[in-house]
């Protein structure tokens, strides 16, 4: 009557090792999805291949961001991805302005770029200037903010 039947100490020690492998996998799992690059990459081209003055913003799920003038990346927790812009060569203006004419920000966040600048070819010198700087890795802001902006003759996607 008091007897240990053997089969169930085989059947309690393969729950505990089925238990721990359950675990393992779980905790493997990643946390958040990993980021879209070719979701913003499709907002900031829907901005720059249109002929009218046009804004709009991106969430962005990501702990960093690398801005080209062709193309998009986004990292996070050892995941990156990237995507390629189609349309004209954007204009990036890092969070910080770095190496970017501070009126260029002022435009982004919504001045008319007759209150930044001088005239339209001080407003093209500063977006080539952008364009032409380094495009390094910077923090990732919550969103992104793509505004297509015609000055004179001169037509510039701002991106930030």
């Amino acid at each position: 009557m008091f007897e240990t039947q053997l089969d169930a100490v085989y059947a309690w020690f393969g729950l505990a090792v089925v238990s721990v492998v359950v675990v393992g996998v779980v905790a493997a799992l990643p946390a958040a999805p990993p980021p879209d690059a070719d979701a913003v990459a499709y907002t900031i081209d829907s901005v720059a291949d249109t002929e009218y003055v046009a804004t709009a913003e991106h969430g962005i799920v990501a702990d960093r961001m690398r801005l080209t003038t062709r193309t998009v990346a986004l990292a996070s927790r050892g995941e990156t991805a990237s995507a390629t812009l189609r349309g004209a060569p954007i204009t990036p203006v890092p969070p910080d302005a770095a190496g970017a004419h501070p009126g260029l920000r002022q435009v982004l966040d919504g001045a008319p770029p007759e209150a930044a600048f001088d005239g339209p070819d001080a407003f093209a010198a500063a977006a080539e200037r952008a364009r032409a700087s380094e495009h390094g890795w910077t923090a990732a802001p919550d969103r992104l903010t793509v505004r297509q902006v015609h000055y004179g003759e001169h037509r510039v996607t701002i991106v930030g």
